[in-house]
């Protein structure tokens, strides 16, 4: 097996860290009731999203791309399998994004879960900065080896222009940030915020 670098074993516990923390964490809470019982269909509903939106299609290179294993160094490949990549990355971006996400905001917004039960511009253009926010630094300090320039994405249903108009957005020490990298999130987030602030409104009426 390959030897990582300090850098690359960093990705590697990030990478699982923020996958396996969120999924046993969300349970125990909700068996404590210190978290709301919507949270776990909101945790499972944003899994499918995120994997069928995106991380299945960038993992395997569906459309138009390079599969992950083409994007990466060897070692990482050996530490995070190919089939095992799309299922970590959408359980991070279900529990420590989106559900982590909402956790910041309600904190933000006084704690006050009115705001997930009705539409808020505000919280909107929050989730949008955080959910981006974190995108972004994603992309440049932890998937940059796999995202950068000359690595081709897939085209995915939640990235639909995919890698056929992919201007860089800007760069950072040497770093780029790609449009195709942060649609995902474009689309996500309104999107999130408005399946739940539909879910959540009609389970208050039921």
């Amino acid at each position: 097996m390959e030897a990582l670098t300090p850098e690359q074993m960093h990705i590697v516990f990030v990478v699982y860290a923020s996958a396996i923390v969120p999924l046993l964490a969300i349970p125990i809470l909700l068996m404590r009731r210190l978290v709301p019982a919507w949270l776990l269909p909101v945790y499972i509903g944003a899994f499918i999203v995120t994997a069928l939106g995106w991380e299945i299609w960038f993992t395997y290179g569906l459309i138009d791309g390079d599969n992950v294993d083409m994007r990466r160094a060897l070692g990482l490949s050996q530490r995070i399998p190919l089939h095992l990549n799309w299922v970590l990355n959408s359980l991070a971006d279900a529990g420590a994004i989106c559900c982590g996400g909402l956790l910041v905001t309600w904190l933000v917004f006084g704690r006050d879960s009115g705001i997930f039960f009705k539409w808020h511009p505000k919280v909107l253009l929050f989730l949008l900065l955080l959910f981006l926010g974190q995108n972004i630094a994603v992309e440049m300090f932890l998937y940059q080896d796999q995202l950068a320039v000359g690595k081709m994405l897939s085209w995915a249903p939640l990235s639909p222009l995919g890698s056929f108009w992919n201007p860089t957005l800007f760069e950072f020490q040497g770093r780029t940030i790609t449009l195709q990298g942060q649609m995902p999130w474009l689309i996500m987030t309104p999107l999130f915020y408005a399946l739940l602030v539909k879910y959540l409104a009609g389970a208050s009426r039921s």
